[in-house]
């Protein structure tokens, strides 16, 4: 059998129903556990309210009022910080906070003790890198995420070291916690090692990604948002990367994460062995999105990816990380938000329709 995803178009005025669609036309039904509790894993891929950057409110509205529609009852938001993102920020900025308190949502931290644990976990699958990254201290995962659904909230857009981001790289802040930086330079194995852990540890993994306003340029934060009125829904990860990535006018079996995973039975990343269901054509589209390179990215690119990473250890390993973080928060949130991101999004508050909807949580 093919792998299946789904698209639909998607308007404000019936967004609602047009996710609960996509996730039936998928079969979120019978990928997931009605048994089991459903986690959550909303994208926080930066706290101030970037458009095409994260999670939407009506995206977690859709999907909560599809699970429980479906017969999940037992459903909680789990969250994550990095070192540049505070998720509590994030829940205000970008407005989840009236949609966990409309349905009274359960939320919990990934990195908070009182909310969950992080305990030693040996993978029954091979992998390709976690095991020699963390050859001393050994893999850890949050002890709550054992023995329960996941569903994926991730966006369509481009990522300056994944070139794409969505299902897959979703579990990377859920998954990882303990100097998790020191997996950029083997992103790609990392996040088909992540995919592996996911389907011993977890009882069905399902993924919604918002296409309502999608994002090109040097993601997953400083991008140039588009109005693109689309949901995608699947049970495969892989897949649902892949027609993403194709959508944004990538090769997918281009992108290493997609290839690898694919080559490892994972999940089906070669377009034409994909099933897509809902309004097919959309599948057809070729957005012509582009990576492309800012400050911030750039310097990632030398230390992560360059022969400049033999000083990783010295950079990340002491209190110099410090300064890279004080770096990226600075460029970030004091300059790059203040010059152009905050017109960018005053813009789509003002002239997208999907701004304007926002405005309303």
């Amino acid at each position: 059998m093919k792998s299946k995803v789904a698209i639909v178009r998607a308007k404000p005025e019936t967004v609602l129903d047009d996710i609960y669609r996509a996730c039936e036309l998928a079969g979120m039904d019978k990928a997931l556990d009605k048994s089991a509790t459903t986690i959550l894993k909303d994208n926080i891929s930066w706290h101030l309210p970037m458009p095409g950057a994260n999670t939407t409110p009506w995206g977690l509205e859709g999907i909560y009022l599809a699970l429980r529609k479906m017969g999940y009852d037992d459903i909680v938001i789990v969250e994550n910080r990095t070192v540049v993102t505070i998720a509590e920020k994030g829940d205000k900025y970008c407005k989840f906070e009236p949609v966990f308190k409309k349905y009274n949502i359960p939320v919990k931290f990934n990195f908070k003790p009182e909310d969950m644990k992080w305990i030693r976990y040996e993978p029954k699958g091979k992998m390709l890198v976690l095991d020699k990254i963390f050859r001393k201290r050994g893999i850890y995962i949050p002890d709550y995420f054992i023995g329960k659904n996941i569903v994926h909230l991730p966006t369509v857009k481009t990522h300056s070291y994944t070139v794409t981001t969505g299902a897959m790289k979703n579990a990377f802040g859920g998954l990882l916690n303990y100097k998790r930086y020191a997996t950029h330079t083997y992103i790609h194995e990392t996040l088909v090692d992540l995919l592996t852990i996911q389907k011993e540890i977890h009882t069905g993994v399902f993924a919604l990604m918002d296409g309502t306003t999608s994002g090109s340029g040097p993601g997953p934060r400083t991008m140039t948002p588009h109005q693109t009125d689309l949901y995608l829904a699947s049970a495969d990860q892989v897949a649902i990367d892949a027609v993403a990535a194709k959508i944004m006018g990538f090769d997918p079996m281009k992108i290493k994460y997609i290839y690898l995973a694919t080559q490892k039975g994972l999940g089906q990343g070669d377009p034409s062995q994909i099933e897509i269901v809902g309004d097919t054509e959309l599948a057809n589209l070729n957005l012509g999105y582009n990576v492309g390179v800012n400050l911030a990215t750039g310097v990632g690119r030398l230390l992560w990816h360059s022969p400049l990473r033999v000083f990783q250890k010295l950079f990340f390993h002491t209190p110099l990380v410090l300064i890279f973080i004080w770096a990226s928060e600075t460029y970030h949130d004091k300059i790059w938000w203040n010059l152009k991101g905050k017109k960018i999004y005053e813009k789509w508050l003002r002239e997208s329709p999907w701004g304007q909807l926002f405005a309303k949580y």
